[in-house]
């Protein structure tokens, strides 16, 4: 008991910094965007400076002004942007590991699309994000790089060959969440292996008093374009695991697809307007068409085992061990009478047209599959049912807890 209240608390921690260090990411990513398509030519035409603007917040009046290269030379005092990248992907990897890797049993691998040891899912996991970034950074390297629609259009083919790569062995919500994570290394790699680093050349070169070379700002400007036409895809992709209708289906890479065109169409809306061009109202109805045909994705197919091959499929190691703890069978005549109705498969809740986060509750099997779960939600907490709306007892939550604890 005491081991699973420490790993929820500090799953909660570490996602409520996770949170924290993106919203400061994103929030000073999208203000440098907007900030540099909005410049205006420089009043006072002192060498260098490529763009100017004024702005108010808080009361108070700024005046910004944007060197092409650099300065005549180096400020007494620099501000760097960096470690807002490298909070978020940090904590955001230490996320993945509590989530998926600790919980892998339930959350990683789908033993329905592909037996497989939950060691191997782990490896496939880490490893498929190394190799994303080599790709993706291989790309960029090549002459592509003079072609930056093309590149995107490639970037674009790579994160599908990837999503449908994990959809052959994940779960929805793991597909979801590990393109997310692939393209969440990619922003961050391209702020830690690119970004600092050019801007690093450009600051050595000052203090030694040489003229920096334009190559280099060129180099980070594309990278940093990139992370900003990213950024919405991967909020929706972390918060799609709390909605089974983008996770749960056949096509979750599918609509993942489409989130990212979405994410592009709104950032270009944005991005244009920034940069002082026309109002494109025709991207809001791409964007529109675009979420439309998402959910006619998720209508078509959902992924897992019908009712009959749940009954009949041979328990995994990790549900054995609840299945044959003491209290098990009074623990399913508890779920299967306070919980199955939403948790179902065709949920008879009236309202309701999937389970709760994906969890199903119909099968012994089905029940062992999601012991913490169950343990944590109505043992341990009163967190369901919610509103405690089919009257779970105390002694039912007691019977929970005792099985649970025997399994443990």
């Amino acid at each position: 008991m005491l081991m699973t209240i420490f790993l929820d608390w500090l799953e909660l921690a570490v996602r409520w910094t996770h949170v924290i260090t993106a919203i400061a990411w994103i929030g000073s990513s999208f203000y440098f965007i907007a900030l540099d398509l909005g410049l205006r030519p420089s009043t006072d035409r002192r060498q260098g400076v490529s763009g100017e603007a004024w702005q108010v917040h808080g009361g108070g009046f700024y005046f910004i002004q944007k060197y092409l290269v650099s300065p005549a030379r180096m400020p007494d005092e620099l501000t760097w942007f960096k470690w807002e990248s490298y909070a978020t992907w940090l904590s955001g990897a230490a996320l993945l590991m509590l989530v998926y890797w600790v919980g892998g049993e339930m959350y990683l691998v789908d033993q329905h699309k592909m037996e497989m040891p939950l060691w191997l899912g782990i490896v496939i996991s880490a490893a498929s994000l190394t190799v994303g970034w080599l790709v993706y950074d291989r790309l960029c390297k090549s002459g592509l790089a003079e072609r930056p629609t093309l590149l995107m259009v490639l970037l674009f083919v790579l994160l599908m060959a990837m999503g449908y790569g994990y959809n052959q062995i994940f779960t929805g919500r793991a597909v979801m969440l590990h393109l997310g994570a692939f393209t969440a290394t990619i922003m961050t790699a391209n702020v830690f292996f690119i970004i600092m680093p050019n801007q690093r050349i450009v600051v050595a070169d000052l203090i030694a008093g040489r003229t920096p070379d334009a190559k280099y700002g060129k180099i980070a400007k594309l990278r940093s374009l990139h992370n900003n036409y990213l950024t919405l895809p991967v909020i929706f992709l972390m918060l799609s695991n709390h909605y089974p209708l983008a996770f749960a289906s056949d096509y979750n890479w599918l609509v993942a697809g489409l989130v990212f065109l979405m994410g592009v169409s709104i950032r270009h809306f944005f991005n244009t307007h920034h940069g002082h061009g026309p109002l494109l109202w025709w991207t809001w109805l791409v964007t529109a068409l675009l979420f439309l045909a998402a959910i006619w994705l998720s209508t078509l197919g959902t992924e897992g085992w019908t009712y009959e091959e749940a009954e009949e499929r041979a328990m995994t190691a990790y549900e054995e061990r609840f299945a044959s703890a003491e209290g098990f069978s009074e623990v399913t005549d508890i779920v299967m009478g306070r919980c199955s109705m939403c948790h179902a498969r065709e949920p008879g809740w009236e309202g309701m047209v999937s389970p709760p986060k994906g969890v199903i509750l119909e099968t012994p099997a089905d029940i062992a599959h999601w012991a913490h779960r169950i343990y944590q939600q109505a043992g341990l907490t009163d967190a369901m049912p919610p509103a405690n709306v089919s009257w779970m007892e105390p002694r039912e939550r007691a019977v929970i807890r005792a099985w649970f604890d025997e399994a443990s």
